[in-house]
């Protein structure tokens, strides 16, 4: 291989890697699962922030920790902003409550996308069967198997 040859490949796999780090706080393991984690300032410890179906809901999860921790001195590092913080959340909160009230905004988070997707899949069912193009593959539900 030669040396340019090289270099192309090494910037598709950099481009590549970049392309998937969309959010800050937010990376996806071997397996497809999104995590998120942020350093508690003033010390070397990190805070687990849980792992999720979707980057959006890992994203919302390091948002409301990095909030909660730093305040709002700098909303750049921010990944959706303005931030909607759930009812309760602050500043001044111990970082086992901080990790609480993230979790439970990334696993909101994914259960609102995962529910549009649901109903999105559903009208798009109700569509096919309607205009008769209806394929037994995709009449498959839970109840088939129960």
């Amino acid at each position: 291989m030669s040396a340019s040859s090289d270099e192309c490949i090494h910037s598709q796999i950099v481009a590549a890697v970049a392309s998937e780090r969309k959010y800050k706080g937010v990376r996806r393991r071997k397996w497809g699962k999104w995590v998120s984690e942020i350093r508690v300032p003033g010390t070397p410890d990190r805070l687990w922030l849980g792992s999720y179906a979707t980057p959006e809901a890992a994203a919302v999860a390091h948002d409301v920790a990095f909030y909660c921790l730093r305040g709002n001195s700098s909303p750049q590092n921010l990944n959706f902003h303005p931030l909607q913080l759930p009812p309760g959340v602050g500043m001044g909160l111990s970082p086992r409550s901080v990790q609480r009230a993230a979790s439970d905004a990334g696993l909101a988070t994914d259960a609102r996308l995962i529910d549009s997707v649901v109903l999105h899949r559903s009208s798009w069912q109700l569509q096919t069967e309607s205009s008769g193009t209806s394929d037994r593959f995709f009449n498959i539900s839970v109840e088939d198997y129960l």
